[in-house]
């Protein structure tokens, strides 16, 4: 079974998100998305800790939040409940998904495909979410763009201090790509200890080019691809572009 990389690290991620700023950031592409398919139905296919999904089920849309990660379901029920039209399942990507009914959009966000794995493993993924689609229905795969970054060194994006049920914490997150190889580096200090203890590790990511989800995309059924350089439809650029944005019809 897919194994998520970040088991013991679920409050350090809900912590070093600004997810005020990141959902408002987000928020304007998924109104015009889900508007432009009728959506009614959403299913978040990597939902970490729930916000994209308790956003979405706010709207007034039906949703579903899968994630590989028991722990990140379990925050996700603690945080945001399961009230009508909002359900949690621990799922990875290598299951099928059974819907009672197609869904009108599905969405995988923060590089969670390039998790999958392997290629093989991201187009099957790929493959499982067209097929919990109705017909004319939506995918997003949102990834970070490997090949902006330098071949070597990791590129360090944050370091900042959070208070956690298990204490004070400094928290230092980077990237960094060793040829077709992407990895999140993270490292997580307990301050609260005389010597503060350290727990580091460093999670290898898929590069998944254009090209390859274009062709992923085509052989799950999708009439239409098209691809943006992140969430306000900008082209994707793959020297500049921090982002990959995929979008299937």
């Amino acid at each position: 079974m897919q194994k998520h990389r970040f088991e013991d690290f679920t409050d350090v991620y809900e912590a070093m998100i600004n997810w005020p700023k990141r959902l408002a950031h987000e928020e304007p592409f998924y109104r015009r998305l889900f508007n432009s398919v009728g959506a009614k139905g959403v299913l978040d296919a990597a939902c970490g800790t729930g916000r994209h999904a308790a956003m979405f089920h706010s709207w007034g849309l039906r949703v579903e939040g899968a994630d590989v990660n028991p722990q990140m379901i379990e925050q996700s029920r603690a945080g945001f409940g399961e009230p009508a039209g909002l359900g949690w399942v621990v799922r990875g990507f290598e299951e099928p998904i059974k819907p009672t009914e197609p869904f009108d959009a599905v969405l995988c966000t923060g590089n969670s495909l390039a998790l999958a794995g392997d290629t093989a493993a991201a187009e099957k993924a790929v493959g499982e979410m067209f097929a919990a689609l109705r017909p004319g229905g939506a995918l997003v795969v949102h990834l970070l763009n490997l090949w902006r970054l330098p071949d070597g060194p990791s590129v360090w994006q944050k370091c900042q201090r959070a208070s956690l049920a298990r204490g004070e914490v400094l928290i230092v997150k980077g990237v960094h790509r060793c040829g077709r190889q992407g990895f999140v580096d993270l490292i997580v200090a307990h301050l609260d200890d005389e010597v503060p203890e350290m727990q580091a590790d460093s999670v290898p990511f898929l590069g998944l080019e254009q090209e390859e989800l274009d062709h992923m995309a085509r052989q799950a059924g999708a009439r239409e691809v098209r691809f943006f350089g992140g969430y306000h439809d900008e082209p994707y650029d793959r020297a500049t572009s921090t982002e990959l944005v995929m979008v299937g019809r």
